[in-house]
């Protein structure tokens, strides 16, 4: 089965699940602090590699549910097809 959260790397070294959602409002946060342009070099840099990887984890989750999709619908051709058949 496909994969549908992210692994981000806590604070405290442990890993937490970050579905699409989590992900997407982190990396909104992300981007209004640094938007705003008053946090030092070294925090606006850690900032911005959290924020890379979780633009690439949302990516990577929406890859997925894309696969998911159209193999649904796939399977709905095909459930299609084969009524139709049976006729």
């Amino acid at each position: 089965m496909a994969k549908t959260t992210g692994k981000k790397k806590a604070e405290d070294g442990s890993e937490d699940e970050l579905n699409f959602e989590q992900s997407l409002a982190r990396l909104e946060q992300i981007v209004e602090s640094l938007d705003d342009g008053n946090l030092p070099l070294e925090k606006s840099l850690a900032l911005f590699k959290e924020g890379t990887k979780l633009a690439r984890n949302c990516r990577e989750l929406l890859a997925e549910a894309e696969v998911q999709v159209k193999d649904a619908l796939r399977d709905v051709e095909s459930t299609r097809a084969s009524a139709e058949e049976e006729e």
